[in-house]
């Protein structure tokens, strides 16, 4: 193989002005102004929009089809087509205009409503094509005047749920049978690479104007921030000195050469590209293992209500908020009604389901406290409920796994449970009296930071004695990031402790056989509950965040390393850092002298 050269005739030239009118919009998560200007912008762009069920402003998660503004999807058969087509004028918040398809929260939102709604409401999609509905232009990344007016913890939780997002769609093929192809035409740029990379297959047509770029180092002193390193080469497998290239340049990589480094799978000709992409489509649908199915469920709008002092009521879940004590307390109630005979019945109710009505609401609480309580520095799990009536409806889902619709809720609640994991909250669970802590809902206590369990009666407490049961949800069906079920996580290196925890489905375990099977962190009678619950939040509340924050991050991901693990843990690590570095925000950092035609003035020191 002759030796790499920046050749440049194979690589796309960009004017001075055209590199500066596309790094406006294309550094994903990264732009940061200094703290400072932060703090005073906060309020302009503060992550919060009028709510209709109360007069507080927060941003909304809740969407359907009805209120998309930019996305649309044409429905053939097997295949979705799915146009990215931003409306400039319809940012989350004002002050920008989503230029060149650069996208905000607002964005992401829908595009995560499209991807469930797919797997619920349009099960006999087989192949999803990913493609721009704008000309000369796939996507130019998150839109980079509204990272540099929000908040930074807005910005973050952006970014955690665009990656989020984009893992919900690269494991679709494994999880549902869903495969996406990316169908690039034009420039596709920084985060609108790595929306490109999440898909399975990406088709680039071949003209002077299409191109993928990672500029975000030269241009920007930053880093990708949606994964896009770890997928270039954990997942495409591009060689690491091509890598090295691709990501320290400017320019964009086009044609045969982006085709040669694995940045892309096809290259084709313009005047073909539209009926190539078409065509791989339904050689992929064709292709699929994915069951026929006709008729899907539709997801109607979760209803909530937020009260003045910030609680959120749903049906069946309630989030007491105290915002003197930084703390917000999840009560998630059991069902009051016996599981459906089959999954004709269980279909049959649709997203009335208790097991999937339950995963939506707690779902849009945990977004709802990540968003808009940025100041909650601490979650409470509690449940409330009959534990053998929960085992009876997970255990519908979990003897069916092979029907569409069970194996859809089963992957859902693997979602949400991964999302708890990398919430950046303290979290701890109370195992209290008449709680239903069993199976998938045991998942959140191997989530969690630590876990209090109630021993023997409480006086005055007539509810039955707190108990927790395993179910075979504890082992293999809700894996974390790393690959591992929670309970393997938590007994890193003994495995006859999860062989022990096994033996023991089934069982509704007191505390005392709770704690030997090392389940809980604590059991605590109604002598000393009250004092040491107290003496635990106090404490926790009294810590910085930041100590906090990165301290939980490095304690719940034991064990392998993946590439999963790599995007919401190395990276989340490296980009914050990066954040705070004057090479990048300070006065004369490369964000700062964006657009003035200067260089920003480099600390060269290597720290």
């Amino acid at each position: 193989m002759p030796p790499i050269r920046r050749h440049k005739p194979r690589m796309v030239k960009y004017s001075a002005k055209d590199v500066q009118y596309f790094a406006l919009f294309l550094a994903e998560s990264l732009v940061l102004c200094n703290y400072t200007t932060q703090q005073a912008s906060a309020d302009r762009f503060a992550p919060r929009q009028k709510d209709t069920d109360t007069v507080t402003k927060i941003i909304d998660f809740r969407t359907d089809p009805s209120k998309y503004r930019h996305w649309r999807v044409e429905y053939d058969g097997p295949v979705a087509n799915l146009f990215m087509d931003v409306d400039e004028d319809a940012g989350l918040f004002d002050g920008y205009q989503l230029k060149l398809n650069s996208y905000d929260l607002g964005v992401d939102i829908e595009l995560a409503d499209v991807v469930q709604r797919m797997r619920f409401e349009h099960p006999e999609v087989k192949v999803v094509v990913m493609q721009s509905g704008k000309d000369k232009v796939f996507c130019a990344g998150a839109n980079i005047r509204m990272l540099g007016g929000a908040a930074h913890s807005h910005k973050v939780n952006f970014c955690k749920f665009t990656n989020e997002t984009r893992n919900t769609f690269e494991a679709a093929e494994a999880d549902s049978g869903q495969k996406y192809i990316a169908a690039v035409k034009g420039a596709c740029a920084g985060g609108g690479y790595e929306l490109a990379l999440a898909c399975n297959h990406i088709m680039l047509t071949d003209d002077s104007t299409s191109s993928v770029s990672l500029p975000e180092v030269p241009l920007l002193a930053v880093l990708p921030g949606t994964g896009g390193l770890t997928r270039v080469t954990d997942k495409r497998k591009v060689r690491r000195d091509r890598a090295d290239i691709f990501c320290s340049t400017e320019e964009g990589v086009r044609g045969k050469r982006a085709q040669e480094w694995r940045l892309v799978d096809e290259v084709i000709a313009n005047s073909k590209f539209d009926e190539a992409v078409q065509e791989r489509a339904r050689e992929f649908a064709a292709g699929s293992s994915k069951a026929d199915v006709a008729q899907g469920i539709t997801l109607n709008p979760v209803d909530r209500t937020i009260a003045e002092d910030g609680s959120v009521s749903y049906e069946l879940v309630e989030v007491a908020l105290d915002r003197a004590a930084r703390r917000a307390t999840i009560t998630i109630k059991g069902p009051e009604e016996d599981a459906p005979a089959d999954m004709d019945a269980f279909t049959a109710q649709g997203d009335a389901a208790y097991m999937l009505r339950l995963a939506r609401q707690l779902d849009d609480a945990i977004l709802h406290l990540r968003l808009n309580e940025m100041e909650a520095g601490l979650l409470v799990f509690r449940t409330q409920g009959d534990p053998e009536g929960f085992a009876a409806h997970e255990a519908l889902l979990m003897d069916n796994a092979d029907h569409w619709l069970a194996n859809e809720v089963l992957k859902y609640w693997k979602r949400i449970l991964k999302r708890i994991d990398v919430t950046s909250r303290s979290m701890a669970a109370l195992v209290e009296h008449g709680s239903c802590f069993t199976g998938i809902l045991a998942e959140i206590l191997f989530s969690v930071d630590r876990t209090y369990m109630m021993e023997d009666e409480f006086d005055g407490d007539n509810r039955p004695l707190a108990t927790i049961t395993l179910t075979d949800a504890n082992f293999g069906p809700m894996p974390m990031s790393n690959d591992l079920t929670r309970l393997e996580t938590r007994f890193l290196g003994e495995p006859q402790a999860v062989d022990k925890a096994r033996a023991a489905i089934g069982e509704q375990l007191e505390a005392e056989e709770a704690e030997e099977l090392g389940l809980v962190t604590m059991i605590l009678d109604d002598i000393d509950w009250e004092d040491e619950i107290r003496i635990f939040m106090e404490e926790r509340a009294s810590f910085s965040p930041d100590a906090m924050t990165g301290m939980e991050a490095n304690l719940r991901f034991a064990g392998p390393e993946t590439m999963e693990t790599r995007i919401f843990g190395r990276l989340t690590a490296w980009q914050n850092w990066i954040f705070n570095r004057p090479n990048a925000v300070g006065a004369d950092g490369a964000l700062q002298r964006y657009g003035t035609g200067k260089r920003g003035d480099y600390n060269m020191e290597r720290v």
